[in-house]
């Protein structure tokens, strides 16, 4: 009988731990899964190709925009290019929630290094060329 009870004890306990690595397994599956955002919601084909380029750290970012482009961050204007030398490849969205004002408003959960993830706005402003020559990004209360 004692032997009985330690192979059941011993049983479960494998049991137990393999249904918890299996767990691990599938929500590390789902995880990499969530991490492929849906970008059908922009329109705006322009919008999209530097939320695509933003996304996968692409250097092309820089080719969608004006020489200068001028940039806010909450309402404080700062360098374009030293912004983004440091968040390119290192920030991204996690999702897309709304697109509005003929998809050159952007609004989504954002992983921005360091800081968090936290709901935010990208609002691209394009010129007659089609490069854009503003950039105003921040937290969005929605």
């Amino acid at each position: 009988m004692k032997y009985f009870i330690t192979l059941l004890v011993v049983s479960l306990s494998l049991y137990t731990c393999g249904q918890n690595k299996n767990n691990r397994i599938l929500s590390n599956k789902n995880n990499k899964a969530d991490q492929k955002m849906d970008m059908s919601k922009i329109k705006n084909e322009k919008v999209k190709q530097a939320i695509e380029a933003l996304q996968s750290g692409d250097k092309s970012w820089y080719s969608l925009f004006t020489e200068n482009p001028v940039m806010t961050d909450d309402g404080n204007q700062v360098d374009f290019k030293n912004f983004f030398s440091k968040a390119l490849g290192k920030e991204k969205f996690i999702t897309i929630d709304k697109v509005e004002n003929n998809g050159r408003e952007v609004y989504g959960n954002f992983k921005a290094g360091q800081w968090g993830t936290f709901k935010v706005f990208f609002k691209f402003h394009q010129n007659a060329e089609g490069k854009f020559d503003r950039l105003d990004i921040g937290q969005a209360n929605y």
